[in-house]
């Protein structure tokens, strides 16, 4: 597995609108134009919370001009999915406390 600093991830989908930041990415690439619409926030507030989710590797940026174009980094995801999966592994239904 690539070196991935999933604590940084887990604190970034911490964040109420990152957490939905990244459900609205995960059907497809969108323009920070359309993120901005869903959210009762200012252009930089939505650039703070795109530069946390892009520095812990989860949403990768494409900029065409003027715009920013987010997506979610696939093989980050993958390696977050089986580092949770794992978590569960050879435990006693999953309980972390008895």
């Amino acid at each position: 597995m690539p070196d991935i600093d999933y604590v940084l991830i887990f604190k970034a989908l911490g964040d109420d609108k990152r957490l939905k930041i990244v459900q609205m990415l995960s059907d497809e690439e969108k323009c920070a134009c359309k993120l901005l619409e869903e959210f009762i926030i200012t252009q930089p507030t939505l650039s703070h919370h795109m530069k946390i989710l892009c520095d812990c590797g989860l949403v990768d940026v494409r900029r065409d001009g003027k715009w920013s174009h987010y997506s979610l980094n696939g093989e980050v995801l993958g390696n977050l999915k089986k580092f949770v999966n794992k978590l569960n592994d050879g435990k006693d239904g999953g309980a972390l406390c008895k």
